[in-house]
C-alpha cells in the first residue's frame, strides 16, 4: 500500500548511514573548534599548579604584621626548593610556615570542595593563603639565645644586639619581655610590624612554646611579584650579621 512505501522511506531515510553513530559523534567532539585551545588551557592550568605546589608559589599578604617590608594585597613569589637540599633557613630570612601545631593547634575544619577551590585559587595568589600559613622574620634558630631586650630596647641574640632596621616606624622591637634559648630543629620568628604581630612571642605558654619547626616550613619569601610598582627582591636581612654562633644549649653567658 502507499502508506506502507512512505512508512518504510521514512524509516530507512531516519537510519544512521555507514560510518556515523557514536563513532561519528566522536569524531565530530574532536574536531570541535574549542577542543585544543580547551585541552591546552588544562595543560598549562595543570602546570601552573604543579610548579606553585613544588617550585615558586604567589602567596597573598593579608594582615599588615609584615609592614613595611610587605604591605596588605602584595603578592610575594615563595621559593619552595630554598631548603630542600641540606639549606636550612637563616636569621632575617623572610619564610612562609605552616603554623599548625606552633600557631595552631588544631587545622580548621571546612567544607572539603570549599577547601579545594580555595586551595587552587591560593595557589596562584588570587586569594589568601590557608588560615594556618604565616608569613614571618627568621629571629633566632636552633640553639640560639633570644632576648628583649636590653638596655637600649633591642632584641639580642646570642648576646649581640640587633639593629632591626627593618621595624615598623614607631615600634618598639618588643613590649613583650622574653628570654629563650630556641630548640634544634626550631625556628623563633617574628613579624616586623611588631605591635601588629602575633608571633613566636604570643604562643610561649603554649605546647611548642612558639617555636615552629623546621620540617613546616613551606618556602622562602624572596620576591614581591605584585603589584608591578613594588618589583623587587627580598634579600637575607644583614642586622644578624654579627650575630655569633650559639654555644652550647644553657650557656648563657
Amino acid at each position: 500500500m502507499d502508506t506502507e512505501e512512505h512508512v518504510s522511506e521514512r524509516d530507512r531515510s531516519s537510519t544512521p548511514e555507514a560510518g556515523e553513530g557514536e563513532g561519528a559523534r566522536s569524531v565530530r567532539f574532536l574536531d570541535a573548534p574549542w577542543r585544543r585551545p580547551a585541552l591546552l588551557g588544562l595543560v598549562c592550568a595543570s602546570f601552573l599548579l604543579l610548579f606553585s605546589t613544588f617550585v615558586l608559589q604567589p602567596f597573598l599578604i593579608p594582615s599588615g604584621s609584615m609592614e613595611p617590608t610587605l604591605n596588605i594585597g602584595d603578592r610575594v613569589l615563595v621559593n619552595k626548593v630554598a631548603y630542600r637540599f641540606g639549606s636550612e633557613p637563616q636569621r632575617g630570612d623572610v619564610i612562609v610556615f605552616d603554623g599548625t601545631g606552633s600557631f595552631t593547634q588544631e587545622e580548621p575544619a571546612g567544607n572539603p570542595v570549599t577547601g579545594l577551590v580555595r586551595w587552587v585559587a591560593a595557589a596562584v595568589g588570587l586569594a589568601e593563603p590557608a588560615e594556618t600559613d604565616y608569613i614571618k622574620r627568621v629571629v633566632g634558630v636552633g640553639g640560639d639565645r633570644v632576648v628583649c631586650c636590653d638596655k637600649r630596647g633591642r632584641v639580642e641574640v646570642n648576646g649581640r644586639p640587633v639593629d632591626e632596621k627593618y621595624l615598623h616606624p614607631g615600634d618598639a622591637p618588643s613590649q613583650v619581655p622574653f628570654d629563650i634559648v630556641v630548640p634544634q630543629g626550631t625556628l623563633w620568628v617574628m613579624g616586623d610590624h611588631r605591635s601588629h604581630s602575633r608571633d613566636s612571642r604570643d604562643h610561649l605558654g603554649e605546647p611548642g612554646g612558639g617555636m615552629v619547626p623546621v620540617d613546616m616550613v613551606i618556602g622562602r619569601a624572596d620576591w614581591i611579584g605584585w603589584p608591578v610598582g613594588r618589583w623587587s627582591p627580598l634579600d637575607r636581612s644583614d642586622a644578624f650579621t654579627h650575630v655569633r654562633a650559639p654555644g652550647p644549649v644553657g650557656a648563657h653567658g
